[in-house]
């Protein structure tokens, strides 16, 4: 097994933890926020789409946002709206934009060699990145960065009385 394999496993199993967390969330549990400006499950499914787009299909890649019209009902920093105060994409078009693009970003990095995954790989606008400096530190970082929002994830499932998952 390549390098690049390897590291898809990690992602793909980031991605295995976050999906057995949603597997029962239904209706109103998915814009569930235990205060106003919390993160709720629904806006972080979409986070995680979008971000593992923006760090390997982008910044790995080098290609283009694959869909820049999903990622605006995501966006970084300050507080998450409400359902009631933003329209969301529901909660099935979101599950489908992750695994369209989990699909895609395990392809991508599948296919990356020892060489290819050593190159320098840099944040927004070409700065450096505090997580990582290769294109490799970009894949681990998204591996952590999934593992951080399942955690949100399954806190927000015990606020609202869901089970403890292993």
């Amino acid at each position: 097994m390549n390098a690049g394999e390897n590291l898809a496993l990690a992602v793909d199993g980031s991605r295995e933890w976050t999906l057995k967390l949603i597997a029962d969330v239904s209706g109103d549990e998915w814009t569930f926020q235990p205060q106003e400006g919390v993160q709720h499950i629904l806006w972080l499914c979409g986070h995680l789409a979008c971000a593992e787009a923006l760090l390997v299909l982008v910044r790995v890649g080098g290609g283009d946002n694959p869909d820049p019209e999903f990622s605006k009902h995501f966006p970084v920093g300050g507080p998450v709206k409400s359902a009631g105060q933003y329209d969301y994409p529901l909660p099935a078009a979101v599950r489908e934009r992750m695994a369209a693009t989990h699909d895609v970003v395990l392809e991508a990095i599948r296919g990356m060699n020892e060489q290819q995954l050593n190159e320098p790989c840099y944040g927004k606008h070409g700065k450096p990145h505090p997580h990582y400096t290769t294109k490799r530190g970009a894949i681990d970082h998204c591996v952590r960065h999934e593992g951080f929002h399942a955690g949100q994830i399954a806190m927000l499932r015990r606020l609202m009385g869901k089970p403890f998952l292993r």
